[in-house]
């Protein structure tokens, strides 16, 4: 998931949808402010941070690698984690989201959590309760499925999972459509807008 091609700084990815195409779960006014103004200042400040540095011709995935828990370039690693993570949450997401998942992730969820409703259940459970900034995550852990939640820029590809699914949960997410109603946006999100293919595709 670089966003980096040959020697050239890192870019904005385009949406992989239209900036009303979620609506009503997410309306264009918020997708424009997080995508075109909080997505875009994390690209930017990124650039800024390694340039002419070790880490100016170096992946996105790599940046995160050699700054993770490095007290000194804790900068350079939220603002690296938050393009990856932001660019993951876009794709994480669909119009035409919701819905049963297919049915090799189905039958791994039902191995792992019981069934699609237990999973959705704990994902919810994991947004809502996550304090602060952060996100909830659906990941796979060796064999199995779990849901995990992390706070401000942290990702669980540093922590050796491998992501599936991510639903943001900082405010700029969601407060202009739904103001301190997380618990309403993060199960509208689950309901139709979950990208359950993404996550499909990703389960290799």
């Amino acid at each position: 998931m670089s966003n980096q091609t040959g020697n050239a700084p890192h870019t904005l990815p385009p949406l992989p949808y239209s900036d009303n195409a979620l609506e009503p779960v997410i309306s264009a006014n918020t997708l424009g402010f997080h995508y075109g103004k909080h997505h875009k200042t994390y690209v930017d400040n990124l650039n800024k941070l390694i340039a002419g540095t070790e880490l100016a011709d170096v992946s996105l995935e790599g940046v995160i690698a050699a700054t993770a828990g490095q007290a000194d370039k804790v900068a350079i690693f939220n603002n690296a984690a938050q393009v990856w993570n932001h660019t993951f949450y876009w794709n994480s997401l669909s119009p035409k989201g919701g819905g049963e998942p297919p049915a090799s992730l189905r039958q791994k969820i039902e191995t792992s959590f019981g069934g699609v409703d237990a999973c959705k259940k704990e994902l919810a459970n994991a947004a809502t309760t996550q304090f602060g900034s952060g996100w909830a995550w659906l990941v796979k852990d060796g064999d199995s499925l779990k849901v995990i939640k992390t706070s401000n820029a942290d990702l669980p590809i540093i922590k050796g999972l491998k992501p599936l699914l991510t639903i943001d949960v900082w405010e700029h997410a969601y407060y202009l459509d739904y103001q301190n109603r997380r618990a309403d946006y993060v199960s509208a999100v689950l309901d139709k807008l979950i990208n359950w293919g993404f996550a499909a595709d990703n389960d290799v």
